[in-house]
């Protein structure tokens, strides 16, 4: 694992980065450092989020899972479908998250029984829950949900945050918990570094990868229903592209594509700077499609940063092998 003092360094680095990026934000608007435009910020971006504090146990653990906007598409679908089939609003919701995690349960056997890539199924999954989606809705944009659903996506619930930004809040406070204070925590990180050892002290490998895959896509499922309820409305293409800023904002915290190393803190300061970064864009007028190039550039970098950062250790340690053997 990667030692304390390189990711203290890390977060210091997202901290300065973050922090001139809301600095050069309020040069471009004068309510930007309103507290209404902060929440603002999380609140068109809030399923994204959601989704990257579960994404951030997945790739800890050395997985990918490229479906879970799919995922979230396909639990929203669900919800629309059932109801616009008569079924009562709540049990809509209950198939909903139920579909979403049968979805995460399928994907994480697949992974766990079969020793394919998780790379491989969820891009499988990508794409055929999208799929899914789209036989559900066809073309169709089915709304009409009642008045206390949409109050959930857009009222404020606590002070100026709706539900999903306080959703998110408790999320990353208990995530951070699990990861870095309890068991469970320790297992996924030594199952990201190195499987076969996890294997042979004692964790339950193949259980584990599953149950991962299933709350994946379950939190996958809420963030559906949440995107459900702000929108007011549900179509078959919502979400799509969602998984380059997620997958952006975990790896940009700091966490390593490879697994066995990251914090929830740096992951939190990443989002506050792909939020703001997207913010400034816009009001700097730049194209949506400008934006997502500028994040996949980001992606980028910050994978090669990581890389680089990883390899420094072993170049000193062959250094200081050279100069003992001199």
């Amino acid at each position: 694992m990667r030692s304390w003092s390189r990711e203290r360094s890390w977060e210091v680095l997202l901290a300065l980065i973050l922090v001139g990026t809301i600095a050069y934000n309020a040069t471009q608007s004068d309510v930007y450092l309103d507290v209404d435009n902060f929440v603002n910020i999380f609140r068109l971006s809030i399923e994204k989020v959601i989704i990257a504090v579960a994404m951030t146990f997945v790739i800890v653990s050395g997985e990918i899972d490229l479906s879970v906007a799919s995922v979230m598409a396909f639990s929203a679908c669900t919800l629309a479908f059932a109801y616009d089939s008569g079924v009562p609003f709540w049990l809509a919701i209950v198939l909903a998250l139920v579909a979403a995690a049968a979805a995460g349960l399928l994907q994480g056997w697949v992974i766990a029984s079969t020793g394919i890539s998780s790379l491989v199924v969820t891009l499988a999954g990508l794409i055929g829950f999208r799929g899914a989606a789209r036989v559900l809705l066809e073309d169709r944009s089915i709304g009409d949900f009642p008045a206390w659903f949409g109050d959930v996506g857009r009222a404020d619930f606590i002070g100026p945050m709706p539900f999903g930004l306080v959703l998110f809040l408790v999320l990353l406070v208990l995530g951070g918990i699990v990861l870095h204070r309890s068991v469970v925590g320790r297992r996924l990180f030594v199952l990201g570094d190195n499987a076969e050892v996890a294997r042979f002290s004692g964790i339950d490998v193949a259980r584990t990868k599953v149950l991962l895959f299933i709350a994946s896509a379950f939190v996958a499922g809420v963030a559906g229903v949440l995107f459900a309820a702000r929108l007011g409305s549900v179509r078959a293409n919502i979400g799509e592209g969602f998984e380059l800023d997620i997958i952006t904002m975990v790896l940009l915290g700091g966490v390593s594509i490879f697994g066995g190393s990251g914090t929830l803190l740096g992951v939190a300061l990443a989002i506050g700077i792909v939020l703001n970064l997207r913010n400034g864009l816009g009001l700097a007028n730049v194209e949506s499609n400008t934006q997502t190039g500028v994040i996949g550039v980001l992606l980028i970098a910050s994978v090669l940063a990581q890389n680089a950062l990883d390899r420094l250790p072993l170049r000193r340690s062959g250094a200081d092998a050279q100069e003992a053997a001199a």
